[in-house]
């Protein structure tokens, strides 16, 4: 167990009326193919409405825009005039529905529209006498999708007294995106008097969002479609483009009288997100949708994959095991121990077991308390305690001895880290010298007067993050003009930190106080963890996962503790070890594997459940032990 001292003290379908026009009921514009010839374009050919056409069937599983409507009992909740026209509990044909049975029958109806269904809506709004929509909304939707602007225009004026309580910036907002498409098909049919007609005489009179009206103007110098669809980022005139059109219109009316576009979907959707939320194993690099997942269950994580049990037990070192670290590439460990010794094991990513590569013992009474890994994983800086005013850099890939750096017998040289380049490294300790340094060992710039117990790059490869002995961790800028600066602050001692690889978030070991994590953005501590144990020693903690969705800390109390990064409860209590756990290391790249190194002498390795058996697995580097593990699943 290695001791750290601080001296200071511190502080819809279509509505029920039609079944006529594509992508009714709020139907997903991507599942409408573009047709250029859909409709009058401008309005001028004045197509009948849906309701004037006889009953038909669907040429396009259901899609057919001649299509008749839906026949409409009176039993829902479609507002007319601004009222209800019926009770919020009423029967038709003996079945009581009242408002919560009527919006999921709406709902219903919306979702068999956008997948085709629509003899199925057709039959489920006559038998429940619902609507769908605003039988006006409907006939807004039907002239919108077939470019009959002039009666689309009507058909809003009608919806007024609907929406937004007939606010006239919401009208004027409405206008605006008709009249914007208008504009453009005409461009896009080579009409550029009727554009300009449009531009001059229905858009600028609006005085609404003058700079778009300036960029529209501009589209009039376009010499081609396609420069025009470009430049607009516009799909062209058809279908397509007025379905986006209507998607963007739905979002002003309210949802009694126009649902808004796939809104099964979306509750759904959120469904599926909130029980991800609160699924303990859940990690955020699992992607789960309404493809990824089931409905039919709650969404649960399992544990098959978690690091939840000893699978090695590295026994190689002679005494208390300070420090572990997987190297990026995931491919090898460093462990670095009181007996003066780092051992490199490698890493078999299919058997999960590592192996013994090399002892790197030139570090002569060198007490190693910590390794970092140079980014390519070819390069370790290893250094030891308060005491020790040298640092050492090996190539581990030839077992020798890189560079040997020292500067004064008075300094203490006791943390360090590589910048995120590999270029440069940064070294200091609790005599007040902080040195930034070349792969040569040449300082290359220094600050004095900084003591620190824990550093690590940024990465800009420019700020230097370190916890110093006033309960903070401060940003130094070595780059001209020099600045240093608080990151934040804590009440105690910060014994060890971590950066993750986002380069947004801080994982504190802070004394007496356990696990703590920052956002160093906003500049906020995010969370406490509850659980370990740990007074004035070094605990180094660690993020990992497939996403950094965990994290796991080391205790006094011989166990290792893994959190996800959203639950202040432990999710796994992982026992094995017989005294202080020091250290953990999540791999980067295989996120099964988990290292913890102890006073006990041993590195353990946890990984998944080998087929349900809680046997420990042998080899020529470890011995067998017994461990256990427990989880919160609630």
């Amino acid at each position: 167990m290695q001791s750290t001292s601080s001296t200071s003290t511190g502080s819809s379908s279509r509505a029920t009326a039609d079944v006529s026009a594509p992508n009714s009921g709020g139907g997903s514009a991507e599942n409408v193919s573009r047709d250029t010839s859909a409709g009058g374009g401008s309005g001028d050919d004045n197509p009948a409405p849906a309701d004037e056409h006889p009953s038909g069937s669907s040429t396009r599983n259901g899609h057919d825009a001649k299509q008749n409507g839906f026949a409409v009992n009176n039993n829902g909740s479609c507002i007319v005039d601004g009222e209800n026209n019926r009770d919020n509990n009423t029967s038709y044909r003996g079945v009581q529905l009242d408002k919560s049975n009527q919006e999921i029958i709406r709902l219903i109806g919306q979702y068999l529209h956008d997948v085709g269904l629509d003899k199925s809506v057709k039959t489920l709004m006559v038998e429940s006498g619902c609507y769908l929509e605003h039988p006006s909304a409907t006939k807004f939707r039907e002239h919108v999708l077939m470019g009959d602007w002039v009666k689309a225009d009507l058909d809003l004026k009608d919806l007024e007294p609907l929406i937004d309580n007939g606010k006239q910036s919401t009208i004027t907002e409405m206008k605006f995106i008709l009249l914007e498409q208008k504009y453009l098909e005409h461009l896009d049919d080579a009409n550029p008097l009727d554009a300009l007609h449009v531009l001059r005489s229905e858009l600028t009179p609006l005085q609404h969002n003058i700079s778009r009206v300036h960029q529209l103007s501009s589209y009039m110098m376009c010499s081609t479609n396609q420069d025009l669809y470009q430049r607009a980022k516009w799909e062209g005139k058809g279908i397509l483009s007025r379905a986006l059109v209507m998607e963007r219109l739905q979002t002003f009316m309210p949802p009694s009288v126009m649902m808004s576009p796939r809104r099964l979907r979306t509750l759904l959707q959120q469904a599926i997100e909130l029980q991800s939320q609160h699924c303990p194993c859940h990690d955020m690099a699992w992607e789960t949708n309404l493809q990824t997942v089931s409905l039919l269950t709650d969404h649960c994580c399992t544990t098959d994959g978690f690091p939840m049990q000893t699978i090695q037990i590295l026994t190689d070192h002679c005494d208390e095991v300070w420090f572990c670290k997987f190297s990026p590439d995931g491919l090898k460990l460093a462990t670095g121990s009181k007996d003066s010794t780092v051992i490199i094991w490698d890493v078999d990513p299919y058997k999960l077991t590592l192996k013994h590569r090399r002892v790197l013992d030139g570090q002569a009474q060198l007490s190693v308390s910590f390794v970092s890994w140079s980014p390519d994983s070819k390069l370790i800086l290893v250094g030891g305690t308060e005491d020790s005013h040298e640092l050492y850099i090996w190539n581990v890939e030839d077992g020798k001895l890189f560079v040997k750096f020292s500067q004064s017998l008075e300094d203490s040289l006791a943390c360090g880290a590589f910048s995120r380049d590999g270029t440069r490294f940064v070294c200091g300790g609790q005599k007040g010298q902080l040195y930034l340094c070349d792969l040569n060992g040449t300082i290359v710039d220094s600050w004095e007067g900084v003591r620190v117990n824990s550093i690590a790059f940024r990465a800009d490869n420019k700020t230097i993050l370190a916890a110093d002995n006033h309960f903070r961790i401060r940003g130094y800028n070595f780059d001209s003009p020099r600045s240093d600066f608080d990151i934040l602050r804590e009440p105690h001692p910060i014994m060890t930190f971590s950066i993750n690889s986002a380069d947004r978030l801080a994982l504190l070991n802070v004394s007496n106080q356990g696990l703590h994590l920052w956002d160093i953005e906003d500049k906020c501590l995010v969370r406490r963890f509850q659980g370990i144990r740990q007074s004035n020693f070094a605990i180094h903690s660690c993020f990992g996962g497939i996403n950094e969705s965990f994290v796991a800390s080391g205790s006094e109390d011989k166990v290792v503790y893994i959190w996800h990064i959203k639950r202040e409860e432990p999710l796994a209590k992982l026992a094995g070890h017989t005294k202080t756990v020091n250290c953990v290391s999540w791999n980067p790249v295989y996120p099964s594997l988990l290292a913890s190194a102890s006073d006990d002498a041993t590195v353990r390795i946890w990984g998944p459940k080998p087929n349900g058996s809680n046997a420990t697995t042998e080899s020529d580097d470890c011995s067998s032990s017994s461990s256990s593990s427990s989880w919160n699943m609630t």
